[in-house]
Parts: structure tokens; C-alpha cells; sequence
């Protein structure tokens, strides 16, 4: 027959196992927290650190982009064509009343300004890490 002293030696040897078990789960739950938050520090200050670089990027994009628009805004808005009375070099689809540039010269080269910024943007965005 078990006496009650037995069962009590059984159940403290329990006890004491699964308070063991439990401290030993706990302190690896504690080494692995502490290691994920210090990897996710250096994840966030890489990650902050590739913000800042993509945010100066764009910056330096944006402005070089503004300015080759306005430059080009000067050129095909000041154009002028010598009007003579026979027939011109120059198609008159392309000659406004005033003898500027049309908008259609105007747009093509802004399209094709965006097309390069946009190749410029990715190229350089894609060289920062």
C-alpha cells in the first residue's frame, strides 16, 4: 500500500521537475526575446539609414528634373523661327501663330524628360542599400 509520505515524495518530485523544466523554457524565452529585439534595433536603424538615402535621392531627382523642365520650357518657349516669305525649313505644323514652338514639340521633349528622370530614379534608387 503507497502511503501518503510516498505520494508526497512522488508528487514534490513532480513539482520540482516541472518547476525546472519550466525555468530552463523560461530563460531560453528570455534569451530569444532579448536577441530578436537587438536584431530588430539594427533591422530598424538599416531600414531608417535606407529612408534617409531614398528620401535624398528623391530630392536630388525631383530638382534635377524641375530644372531640365524649366530649361526646356526656355528653349522651346523662346524658339523662334525667322518667317520669310517662301517657304520655310521648318514644317508650319510645328510654328505657332507667334512663330514659336508648338506645344506638341514642347510635350515630346517633356515626355522624354520624364522617361530619362524615371530611368535616372530607378538606377539610382536601386543603388542604394
Amino acid at each position: 500500500m503507497i502511503s501518503y509520505a510516498r505520494i508526497g515524495i512522488l508528487v514534490g518530485l513532480f513539482m520540482a521537475g516541472l518547476l525546472l523544466g519550466w525555468g530552463y523554457e523560461y530563460r531560453n524565452l528570455v534569451a530569444y526575446k532579448a536577441e530578436v529585439e537587438a536584431v530588430a534595433k539594427i533591422q530598424q536603424a538599416k531600414n531608417e539609414s535606407i529612408v534617409k538615402q531614398q528620401t535624398l535621392v528623391n530630392k536630388g531627382i525631383e530638382n534635377e528634373y524641375q530644372a531640365k523642365l524649366s530649361a526646356l520650357k526656355s528653349y522651346y518657349g523662346g524658339l523662334r523661327y525667322p518667317s520669310s516669305g517662301s517657304m520655310s525649313a521648318v514644317p508650319q505644323s510645328t510654328i505657332g501663330i507667334d512663330g514659336k514652338a508648338t506645344n506638341l514639340e514642347l510635350a515630346c521633349a517633356y515626355t522624354t524628360q520624364q522617361l530619362v528622370s524615371l530611368q535616372d530614379f530607378i538606377r539610382q534608387q536601386l543603388e542604394v542599400k
